[in-house]
């Protein structure tokens, strides 16, 4: 709902009687279309998707911490038995010879279960920071769809009630000009007038009428549009409110905008991925242990058997890279510059943004100023227009000076059409780039 501040306040109250409205159509407020679109918009499902996707990648890299538990079972038959050397001089033969000796059973089990649990592990808890910070991101890339979401429906909606104001005008012009149709006739009637005026105003009426055909068919298609991003069958019957309230508003606070907070997350995110990669030249210290079973079995008999024997420890891991040909000082150096486009960036955003809010501001000062001069001059063309209509009754005007007046009354409602459209779309860009589009809609 637009707020009035300035105790300056316009109000434009539009009554369509357009043939788009039936009874069966509901009429939705702007309102209605944000909560619908916030439940049915597509984009917004597939990024609270990305939320949830971001959310579960953090517990992956916290469960780095958890120990893990692995069981193995191993069974081998040994159809050739491994030959392995002996020295010789074991069975008392020359020194510097050796004798083939196969040992083993055919049938070799093992099973054990392996427990490791990471003392220290400095890329896990980069891990842990890192996909922190993203879930951060994924949740600011959220709302940046959202405010995206909101942008949207405010045009399509603006849109369409331009477009149901034009209507309006359009059907308000084809009264007049069947008006003075039925006029020349009766004049011709008389003798005061020529088929080629009423040709001519026929024409224009014809003009008129495929313009009302080419507006229904683009208010159609902004109908689809707001449909589409609401999320809604196309097929399902929809109108919007038919009034459009022009207030003059104040200026917005300027708060820090969604794309200057990305950015500083972002450099947050690739700060933790560089300080994980200068981590990772550290060591690392885990606890292993494991307990299982070996057996052995043999299968001929009369000497067959099958024994089980227990085997288990318990130990310390540490592992320290030494040298892995540079790549990780490539991969710090990239990220580097990495940072340093990012802080570029972020001074291109704030000065883009700066930039943008002045020409916003100004614009939206010259359409204020247009929309109530375009208000006063459709006034004034209307009141000329009836007095011409009058003069042509009476005789003391023509044809043309009654086009002349139709012509500048159909420019004076364009004129104003376009100032409104010039100073919603300069208030809501305004709204966006000063951090205010999301704020206002969840007052």
């Amino acid at each position: 709902m637009l707020v009035n501040i300035h105790k300056l306040r316009v109000i434009v109250i539009i009554s369509s009687t357009l043939v788009l409205t039936t009874a069966s159509a509901q009429v939705w407020t702007l309102e209605q279309c944000i909560d619908t679109a916030m439940l049915n918009n597509k984009t917004l499902q597939m990024s609270r998707t990305n939320m949830a996707l971001g959310d579960q990648k953090q517990k992956e890299a916290t469960a780095g911490l958890i120990p893990k538990i692995m069981v193995n079972a191993d069974y081998r038959y040994y159809i050739e038995q491994p030959t392995q050397l002996m020295p010789a001089t074991i069975f008392g033969g020359p020194v510097g010879t050796f004798k083939e000796a196969q040992f083993g059973v055919p049938h070799n089990i093992n099973v054990s279960a392996q427990v490791s649990m990471p003392l220290y592990n400095p890329q896990v808890y980069g891990a842990i920071k890192t996909t922190k910070i993203a879930t951060e991101l994924s949740k600011l890339q959220y709302e940046k769809t959202e405010e995206q979401v909101y942008f949207e429906i405010y045009n399509l909606y603006y849109n369409g009630q331009i477009i149901a104001h034009q209507l309006t005008f359009i059907d308000s012009n084809l009264v007049n000009t069947k008006r003075v149709l039925k006029n020349l006739q009766l004049v011709k009637e008389q003798g005061l007038a020529q088929n080629t005026d009423l040709m001519k105003m026929q024409l224009q009426l014809d003009q008129q009428t495929n313009l009302k055909e080419t507006v229904l068919s683009k208010y159609d298609q902004v109908m689809n549009a707001l449909k589409f991003t609401l999320g809604i069958p196309i097929t399902n019957k929809m109108e919007i409110e038919q009034e459009i309230q022009f207030e003059e508003k104040s200026d917005y606070t300027t708060h820090t905008t969604l794309d200057i907070r990305l950015v500083k997350t972002q450099n947050r995110f690739l700060a933790s991925e560089l300080s994980t990669l200068k981590n990772s030249r550290l060591p690392s210290l885990s606890l292993n242990g494991a307990y299982g079973t070996t057996g052995y079995g043999y299968d001929t008999k009369p000497n067959d058997f099958l024994k089980f024997f227990p085997v288990s420890f318990a130990g310390v891991q540490l592992s320290y890279p030494l040298f892995n040909g540079t790549v990780t000082q490539r991969k710090i150096n990239q990220k580097k510059l990495e940072l340093k486009n990012n802080a570029l960036q972020a001074e291109l955003i704030n000065e883009q943004n700066n930039m943008q809010i002045v020409n916003a501001r100004q614009q939206k000062i010259v359409a204020t100023i247009s929309v109530k001069t375009a208000n006063s001059q459709i006034k004034l063309a209307q009141s000329i227009y009836d007095q011409t209509v009058l003069q042509q009754k009476q005789g003391t005007a023509n044809l043309t000076d009654i086009l002349l007046v139709d012509n500048s009354l159909r420019e004076s409602q364009q004129n104003y059409l376009s100032a409104i459209v010039d100073y919603l779309k300069a208030d809501l860009e305004l709204k966006k780039i000063t951090g205010n589009i999301n704020n206002t809609l969840k007052k």
